[in-house]
């Protein structure tokens, strides 16, 4: 449970649906509402199959390449706390160029990208399944319980975008803005954890303590 509840509480954040819902609007303004409809699972499906593919590569991918799990842990969370630093000063452009916003609309689907990649499956979502990954100890338990926690967060992220209609009319500008400020100080403070566990990582590690008697 402990696996579960700690890639919700991780992941969510990252992932953040509520900011992801006006852009979803925006792209898929000119669809049908049946149309609309067809996106939203298609774009979940795919951010699950992403980030399941990194959790069950994450080891081989740090094995492959010679990373420690406290470098990852540190690189991811000082990746996580700019995502979390960006948030705090939401944009209303969503953090996209005109030309890749029009780009976008012209799409017949953009379930894909930019709705999976890079928006719902960024590189903070996969640096965090990633780290989650390196706390499996290897037992497919583990990695059954991480999985059931990405399609929790999947299953909350469907209900958003086929909500985001209402949701977008019901909080308005503002209120959306306040709610990924809100998330953007939760992603920061996760961020920071994972840099303080990866840096104490280093300091209790084999390679200290092997510096530290050949003194």
């Amino acid at each position: 449970m402990e696996l579960i509840f700690g890639t919700i509480a991780a992941l969510l954040p990252i992932v953040n649906p509520f900011s992801t819902a006006p852009m979803f609007l925006s792209l898929t303004e000119s669809y049908s509402e049946k149309e609309r409809t067809r996106q939203a699972p298609r774009g979940v499906m795919y951010m699950s199959a992403i980030l399941l593919v990194f959790l069950v590569a994450g080891t081989f991918i740090m094995n492959f390449f010679g990373l420690s799990l406290p470098g990852m842990r540190i690189a991811g969370g000082i990746l996580v706390s700019g995502v979390g630093m960006g948030m705090l000063k939401p944009k209303d452009n969503f953090e996209q160029t005109e030309q890749e916003t029009k780009e976008a609309e012209a799409k017949q689907d953009i379930s894909f990208t930019p709705l999976a990649m890079p928006s719902l499956s960024g590189p903070g979502a996969i640096s965090v399944v990633i780290g989650m990954s390196s706390i499996a100890k290897g037992h497919w338990l583990d990695y059954l319980y991480i999985a059931i926690g990405i399609l929790v967060v999947a299953a909350i992220v469907y209900i958003t975008l086929r909500s985001s209609t209402r949701l977008v009319g019901l909080l308005g500008v503002n209120g959306l803005h306040a709610m990924t400020k809100i998330m953007g100080f939760i992603i920061l403070c996760v961020g920071v954890q994972f840099v303080v566990t990866g840096v104490l990582g280093v300091l209790t590690g084999d390679q200290i303590r092997d510096f530290i008697q050949s003194l």
